[in-house]
């Protein structure tokens, strides 16, 4: 009878736990909830609601490992109280310098069959969104691995999104594909199929209702692969998916995610709202990430010069390249980018002049490599540098002698979980050698700007460059530029390489000079590479290349102004020094105006410049006022310079 009564004292707090109906966890303010339950069949299960407004419906949790199932079979055995999370932080790279994080955090407890690993689900809950993620404990200490993951996003009935088409493996140009360069889904219902036949990638922005979702992961480690969402969205319940098989470094490395026990796995991240000004503002991404073990870089972000873009790769030469240096001092930016072939074109001794050239300058050289070892047949040189170890520090080691102050690296492979090493790898072996990194055709930041302060950007963009290679893409610029700001540049810095002047030769650019002019505004990177080439700089007002001088190297904060998906889109971004700057660009074919409240900014004075009479002209005026009325002419733009 004794044993009898202890049992059931044991199984009270189970049994209370299943009677109180699903585990609560709020933001600070209370406006955001998540609901755990469990169902019958023991799968866990979370729902999320802003206010009063659901904007998931009951959504899957779970891992699948080779060893055992965690999506099923599962019952709650622990819910800890919730307890407060607070993170201040400093970043120098992103949209905002000084970073303040404050959430709520409560961790459930699962377990299953009898000597399999347990699974805990940590979610932490902010104002501006929800982040979960899962940790798996247990006695083995063999090597586990993630077969499945069960996680599932479930939208509302009636919820629209802009998405992302994941791309086929070993596809595209020379076979570097996915490198997250496809144009946005813009508005379609949710749960509608990817045509690429792969689902979509993160960022994934959703309106449910009138509120706004953002689906996106952080916190990215070395024991996971990148996900990206599920081709089949049955009912708007989008899951998440693994890469595909090709999508890592050699035949034999990890492409599924491995690790020892415990393990910890990214976290799944919401940004949440009833206005896209959480979208624009948050910065979740970096708030999940492991903070920096080196020192910020204050003084690395800046402007380049480059070259490539509109003269392509003939003129990676010496004399191309020292113009380009000059042209980089005249404007005082901070860098100047030698693109491909530059091994070939001018060779190492001839670069290492280029560098002290432009260190006499006060401009820093910045050169480019391929990252290929077997995954991709670009030609483009130096190939087959940097993937060995061994052969990367020594490079990195005679680049720092040269005087070379950062690497541009292109032609990534993928997601698998050997990519995210390599990534990570490239990153310490930078950071050692004191050069600073950029990756293009590559993979979506997930925080690694604040994990590894020497990382300036990412492309993983539709960029500039494709404007150059077909009149399709330069007709779709304008819309893809008003898309961007509430999807891939919400969740870190995006080497676009915006803004020129010039045409496009055997091109017609549509987007007009000003709306050329506000993208370097608009968008955000830690260097942020500009397009227009020496001569079309200076063939512009003087006011307008002024303007370009005085933008700060990077930025202190940003606001959400204005804007929809793919049609407009106004923000304003603050100055080390406290000035704020706004700019907007109009994505439609129809003229539009704009009410910019400039009192919310502190703004009562400053210099208007926008279209003038032709789309190749500026205009400009004084502003005096809490207000300003813009009308922008169709793909047209303006700046407000303080």
């Amino acid at each position: 009878m004794r044993l009898f009564s202890m049992l059931c004292l044991l199984a009270l707090p189970l049994a209370a736990a299943r009677a109180a109906g699903p585990i609560l966890v709020s933001s600070p303010d209370g406006a955001v909830t998540v609901m755990v339950a469990v169902t019958a069949q023991g799968q866990p299960t979370y729902a999320v609601r802003y206010r009063q407004t659901e904007l998931l419906r009951p959504s899957r949790l779970g891992l699948r490992l080779a060893s055992a199932d965690l999506t099923q079979g599962l019952r709650l055995t622990k819910a800890d109280p919730q307890t407060a999370v607070a993170d201040n932080y400093q970043l120098a790279t992103d949209k905002r310098a000084n970073c303040r994080y404050r959430a709520n955090r409560r961790v459930l407890h699962f377990a299953g069959a009898a000597g399999a690993p347990t699974l805990s689900v940590v979610f932490q809950v902010s104002d501006d969104g929800v982040a979960f993620q899962y940790l798996v404990e247990g006695k083995s200490t063999e090597v586990q691995r993630i077969t499945a993951e069960s996680t599932t996003f479930h939208l509302p009935a009636g919820a629209k999104g802009w998405l992302h088409p994941h791309a086929v493996a070993q596809t595209g140009f020379a076979n570097t594909q996915p490198s997250y360069e496809e144009y946005y889904e813009k508005g379609v219902a949710a749960g509608t199929t990817s045509p690429l036949g792969q689902g979509w990638s993160f960022p994934a922005l959703f309106e449910v209702g009138k509120n706004w979702v953002l689906l996106t992961e952080a916190g990215m480690g070395r024991s996971y692969c990148g996900s990206h969402l599920a081709h089949q969205s049955p009912d708007a319940e989008y899951a998440v998916a693994f890469p595909q098989t090709p999508e890592k470094t050699t035949p034999d490395a990890a492409l599924l995610p491995e690790s020892r026990l415990p393990w910890r796995t990214p976290w799944r991240v919401l940004v949440v709202g009833n206005s896209l000004a959480p979208i624009v503002e948050s910065t979740l991404t970096t708030d999940l990430s492991a903070p920096a073990q080196t020192a910020l870089l204050p003084d690395a972000p800046g402007k380049s010069s480059w070259s490539w873009v509109l003269l392509g790769d003939q003129n990676t030469t010496y004399d191309v390249q020292r113009r380009f240096i000059d042209y980089a001092a005249t404007m005082g930016w901070r860098y100047c980018l030698v693109d491909a072939l530059w091994d070939k074109q001018i060779g190492y001794d001839k670069t290492q002049e280029l560098a002290q050239y432009a260190r006499s300058k006060n401009v820093g050289l910045l050169v480019w490599y391929n990252s290929n070892g077997h995954w991709n047949e670009s030609p483009q040189t130096p190939t087959n540098v940097l993937f060995e170890a061994e052969s990367r520090r020594k490079e990195f080691a005679r680049l720092k002698q040269m005087g070379v102050a950062g690497v541009k690296i292109d032609f990534f492979g993928g997601d698998g979980q050997s990519f995210m090493n390599y990534y990570q790898d490239i990153l310490v072996d930078a950071t050692k050698a004191g050069l600073l990194a950029n990756f293009h055709g590559t993979t979506i930041p997930r925080g690694w700007n604040r994990t590894y302060p020497n990382l300036m950007s990412m492309e993983a963009v539709r960029g500039f460059e494709f404007l150059t290679f077909d009149q399709k893409n330069t007709d779709q610029e304008p819309t893809h530029c008003a898309t961007l700001p509430f999807t891939r540049n919400a969740v870190g810095p995006m080497d676009f390489t915006p803004m020129a002047f010039s045409e496009i030769r055997g091109k017609q650019r549509r987007t007009s000079n000003a709306f050329e002019l506000a993208l370097s505004v608009v968008f955000q990177s830690g260097i942020q590479h500009y397009a227009e080439v020496p001569e079309g700089m200076a063939a512009q007002p003087a006011y307008v290349q002024d303007f370009v001088k005085k933008l700060p190297p990077r930025w202190a904060d940003v606001k959400y102004v204005a804007g929809y998906p793919g049609q407009y889109a106004v923000l304003a971004r603050q100055a080390p020094g406290g000035a704020w700057y706004v700019a907007g660009i109009n994505g439609s074919d129809a003229p539009q105006t704009i009410q910019v409240d400039l009192g919310k900014l502190d703004i009562t004075s400053g210099t208007l410049i926008t279209d003038g009479d032709t789309n190749r002209s500026f205009s400009t005026k004084a502003i005096t006022g809490t207000t300003v009325s813009v009308t922008l002419p169709a793909r047209g733009g303006f700046v407000v310079q303080p």
